[in-house]
């Protein structure tokens, strides 16, 4: 069951699903009293590096108080929200809350002091821990919590103090939540734990529907006032995440891919064996969930990990602009030529990025080389057009040594890039739009230059700029690897992405065309932007391959069909089916994001499945001869008839 703020979506609080119009009218009258005044505490970010309370004798002892102070998620200079929030006695208030870390075996107590103003029940605390133990604490109450460390893994405490649920806190709550890990016995591989909370403010005046308050944060600091992380080249390296926001976080990596190594819900948490730990750049976090994963970065450079949904790494004042405007790009921010790369200077700022989005480097082990391996030219034209959609200009990219659109024409998607493993290709991209530009390579393995991130992606001195209307660059790289991945926008992301910015990338092992009989892009996009972020109606319609209305399907029978499931949508999760008549049939997973599925995962399975923004899947399917097969997709996690679904015949 979805909650209240899930059915407001993402940050868009449609993300990746829609509007529960009681929740909205509930999040706008709640609390008349509004907050606390003289509120003089200052909410400190927790970077989850110290563990709470005193461990003896095998029982960690923990006194913890929840009250209200300032949390300044982008820093001094930012917005100031009233909140609750944890404080070990005697230490800041801290968002999220003290970390509460032990060996396995350890017996856990923990004191609670309320001093709200209101009641408070208190989550994950308890001997079965999760959604379902719960237990409350009275405004000047003291209540102690118990329960025995005896699973190993990630899990979180949290609290509320209104009516709605902890998974779906709105305001003034939101930050009544912390970590808890449980580690197995002996010496522990160093790792990272990072939280994720949010708080929403509403506005019905503003374009977006949500008011200047509205954050979203990693560890209580929201981009570019994030954490700035540092790895080696080659290093595993570990981090942990809690998402105890009620929304939901495709998390996505640039430039290596990474190990899921286990999941949880608070309750358990289910540690994978080697067999089943799966490859991916991109994996939801839905509310309340924890995830687990390592990755090994091979290449060299500055990199980002953010959330996937358009409006959770979009600073929303640069949404209320008028973005319907065909004028050169006022936000120029940046010099054309690269720049130095220093930890405090906020260098994405003029990308418009805020939220969910961390910068890393990966620093070499020995001297970086260029490549001067000979590459194959593909020339890639971005253009824009006034007044496609409603106001709102529409984008294009187009490969002009191969059928050139007509003048003024804007195609969608973007040409389908059929690439050979270990071929290096060298893509000129040309702007002939009216604004700035940058195309991500969203899943290759490489260099961090042509990574696409404007003033991050590169290394030194060495830093990719943005591509100025009327300006070109060249981005050289090799993919290592056969599979399926795409491209699109990392400029403008919330419109360029969502208004025609992107395209499929197919990679071969070996020099063939396409058998476009036996394998299939089925790519889902936006039809123009969502700027409303708060209502179904002025959600666009998807497009599968550009197209709202698809022809139907033409495939052979009795042989393997290859689908490439691709969700490039800004805001929203869709489900993809393949259905016999009206039941779904069965179909074969076996990739994620580009890579190979573990063998116990590339089963045959109900054919449905739900990819967020970001996310990619290959999927094997078979048509009987004298079956009737369709594909169908559809809005996901809303009621039927808001589902908007469309059903592709199969011939």
């Amino acid at each position: 069951m979805r909650t209240a703020l899930q059915l407001l979506g993402g940050l868009s609080i449609l993300s990746s699903n829609t509007v529960h119009p009681v929740a909205l009218v509930r999040a706008t009258i709640r609390d008349p009293r509004g907050p606390v005044a003289h509120a003089t505490s200052v909410i400190v970010s927790n970077d989850n590096r110290r563990a709470a309370g005193r461990l003896t004798n095998g029982v960690l002892s923990v006194a913890l108080e929840a009250r209200e102070g300032v949390w300044r998620p982008h820093g001094a200079s930012g917005v100031s929200l009233t909140s609750a929030a944890f404080a070990e006695i005697g230490r800041p208030l801290e968002t999220p809350g003290p970390l509460l870390r032990v060996p396995v075996g350890t017996a856990v107590h923990v004191t609670i002091i309320n001093a709200l103003r209101d009641a408070m029940w208190v989550y994950g605390l308890g001997k079965v821990r999760g959604m379902n133990d719960s237990a409350q604490v009275l405004p000047g109450a003291t209540k102690s919590f118990d329960f025995a460390a005896s699973d190993v893994g990630t899990f979180w405490y949290a609290a509320r103090t209104g009516k709605d649920p902890v998974n779906s806190r709105l305001d003034r709550d939101t930050q009544l939540g912390g970590v808890i890990v449980i580690d197995p016995p002996g010496v522990q591989p160093p790792d990272r734990i990072f939280a994720v909370t949010a708080w929403a403010a509403f506005d019905s005046t503003r374009k977006t529907g949500l008011g200047p308050g509205t954050v979203i944060a990693f560890n209580g600091r929201s981009y570019p006032n994030t954490e700035r992380l540092t790895t080696n080249e080659g290093d595993t390296t570990r981090w942990r995440f809690v998402n105890l926001s009620g929304l939901e976080h495709p998390l996505h990596l640039h430039g290596a891919y990474y190990r899921v190594n286990a999941r949880g819900d608070g309750a358990s948490d289910t540690l994978y064996s080697a067999a089943d730990q799966r490859m991916v750049v991109t994996e939801l976090v839905t509310p309340m969930q924890t995830m687990a994963m390592s990755f090994a970065p091979q290449t060299p450079g500055n990199w980002i990990f953010h959330c996937h949904i358009a409006s959770h790494i979009t600073d929303l004042e640069s949404m209320e602009r008028d973005w319907s405007a065909m004028t050169p790009s006022r936000t120029a921010s940046l010099a054309k030529k690269p720049t130095a790369m220093s930890h405090d200077m906020h260098d994405m700022k003029g990308m418009n990025m805020d939220g969910l989005v961390m910068r890393f480097v990966v620093t070499p082990k020995g001297p970086v080389v260029a490549n001067t391996t000979a590459a194959r030219p593909i020339r890639l034209v971005i253009r824009s057009k006034a007044a496609v959609y409603g106001a709102y200009p529409g984008y294009s990219i187009s490969r002009e040594d191969k059928n050139a659109p007509a003048d003024g024409a804007l195609l969608l998607p973007g040409p389908l890039l059929d690439l050979i493993r270990g071929e290096r290709v060298a893509i000129m991209l040309v702007n002939k739009s009216h604004e700035r530009a940058a195309i991500h390579w969203h899943g290759i393995e490489l260099e961090s230059y042509p990574d696409g991130v404007p003033g991050v992606s590169g290394i030194g001195t060495h830093v990719l700029p943005f591509i100025e209307p009327g300006d070109s660059l060249v981005v050289p790289f090799t993919p290592p690897r056969a599979g399926t991945f795409m491209y699109h926008s990392h400029s403008n992301e919330i419109q360029q992405i969502a208004s025609g910015i992107y395209g499929a990338i197919v990679v071969h092992d070996r020099v063939a065309p396409i058998d476009t009989s036996r394998d299939r892009v089925m790519l889902i996009s936006d039809n123009g932007p969502n700027i409303n972020l708060l209502t179904l109606d002025s959600l666009p319609d998807a497009l599968l391959n550009g197209q709202r209305k698809p022809a139907p399907m033409i495939v052979p029978t009795n042989v393997p069909l290859r689908l490439r499931l691709i969700n490039i949508r800004s805001e929203q999760a869709m489900e993809y089916a393949w259905m016999d008549g009206d039941s779904t049939a069965t179909w074969r997973p076996v990739a994620k994001d580009g890579f190979d599925l573990p063998v116990s995962q590339a089963t045959s399975r109900r054919a449905s499945v739900v990819l967020n923004p970001g996310e990619i899947m290959d999927v094997e399917v078979m048509v009987p001869l004298g079956t009737t097969r369709a594909f169908r997709y559809a809005i996901s996690g809303v009621r039927p008839k808001d589902a908007r679904r469309v059903v592709v015949p199969v011939r």
